[in-house]
């Protein structure tokens, strides 16, 4: 397994339970991926060291599965943003319509509004992300919310973006603030690296960080499934596949800094695209002191940590080449959010990793070749 994130270590497990001796080898000197999390010594609040992952799924299987391994505690992401000097909930919902608007609007009559009067139904086949907005909340919730924040997080202008980033437009006509919809939502009581931890625990499963994967690794093994960089398993011979990446600014803080584990920066003005207060991600524990992080987003370069696939028409050109070539290698398969080059929340990645370790033991028990991809990236 390369990567000891949640790819590695679901699949190494599920190897592990059927007999396989399995190792797990990362080039960090912790496991847990971006998911990592751990305990600031002064603070004593628990800190997602990449960002913040929230879990969430209607994936029965994945969340009972998770839950063997950490207590999740219920958790509800109630995100804010800032836009103009004043706060809005987000998603933009009935409260949010009203607060921005100055009235006092029912569900129907919000609706009515925005449908009506604000949404730009000249617009009748949306292809940019921009005239998607357009179309179905009008402009002025498109630039108070949407154009700065996005122009910020993808660095080129909401036109130069395919409407299908905004797959489900994110307005509600009532006063649900939960960011997500999904049956299952929580948090691990101590933190995704304890449960990835436990995860590991088994004396099949040897793992080696501060370990750097090299191709010629491979013939130690009988099969290797890799959740780095695809273009990076091929030594970027092609080119490099684009991706956007974070800067963190860590900050501490005495007292409560922002009141939500969220607070999202909407104009282009701000540098950053939100502030995240880490303690609010475990509300049962109590905290004098706080830890949080501005966010930035750019372009990845050599030797940044790859977060958001661009997929657009050049990289995904590129990708296909990559493909090509990845099919014809044997010996290895490619898994999770780098090794397929999509962006995965964490219950997919846990879910396309179960199904990986059973297709890859299907495969060994009916004498077929193991495929490069369970999932493809195209």
């Amino acid at each position: 397994m390369v990567g000891a994130g949640l790819s590695g270590a679901v699949i190494g497990r599920e190897l592990a339970d059927h007999g396989y001796q399995v190792t797990v080898v990362d080039s960090r000197d912790h496991i847990g991926g971006n998911c990592h999390t751990e305990r600031d010594a002064e603070t004593g609040v628990l800190v997602h060291v990449y960002g913040p992952h929230i879990f969430h799924t209607d994936d029965e299987e994945v969340w009972t599965y998770v839950n063997d391994y950490e207590t999740f505690l219920p958790f509800k992401n109630r995100v804010k943003t800032t836009s103009k000097g004043r706060v809005y909930s987000l998603p933009v919902n009935l409260h949010t319509i009203n607060q921005f608007f100055g009235k006092a609007m029912r569900p129907d009559e919000a609706y009515a509004f925005i449908t009506e009067e604000q949404a730009d139904t000249s617009i009748e086949d949306p292809q940019t992300f921009e005239e998607q907005a357009l179309r179905f909340v009008g402009k002025e919730l498109y630039e108070a919310f949407f154009k700065g924040y996005t122009i910020k997080q993808w660095g080129c202008h909401p036109s130069e973006l395919p409407a299908s980033i905004l797959k489900r437009l994110p307005v509600r006509f009532n006063y649900d603030d939960n960011y997500f919809f999904h049956k299952f939502q929580g948090m691990p009581e101590n933190g995704y690296t304890a449960m990835i931890e436990r995860i590991l625990d088994h004396p099949a499963i040897t793992v080696k960080l501060g370990v750097t994967f090299e191709r010629g690794m491979a013939a130690e093994f009988d099969h290797v499934f890799y959740s780095g960089p695809l273009d990076g398993y091929f030594d970027y011979s092609l080119g490099r596949l684009g991706y956007r990446t974070l800067d963190f600014e860590r900050f501490t803080y005495s007292g409560d800094y922002q009141g939500c584990a969220v607070m999202n920066y909407a104009d282009e003005a701000v540098p950053f695209t939100r502030i995240t207060e880490h303690k609010h991600f475990a509300p049962w524990e109590r905290h004098e002191k706080s830890v949080c992080y501005r966010e930035y987003s750019r372009f990845a370069e050599a030797g940044d940590i790859p977060y958001y696939p661009i997929r657009q028409v050049r990289e995904k050109e590129l990708l296909g080449k990559y493909v090509e070539l990845a099919d014809r290698t044997g010996g290895v398969t490619f898994v999770g959010r780098l090794g397929t080059y999509r962006y995965l929340d964490m219950d997919v990645t846990i879910r396309e990793s179960l199904d990986a370790a059973r297709g890859f033991l299907a495969c060994i028990s009916n004498g077929r070749a193991v495929p490069a991809f369970f999932q493809r990236p195209l």
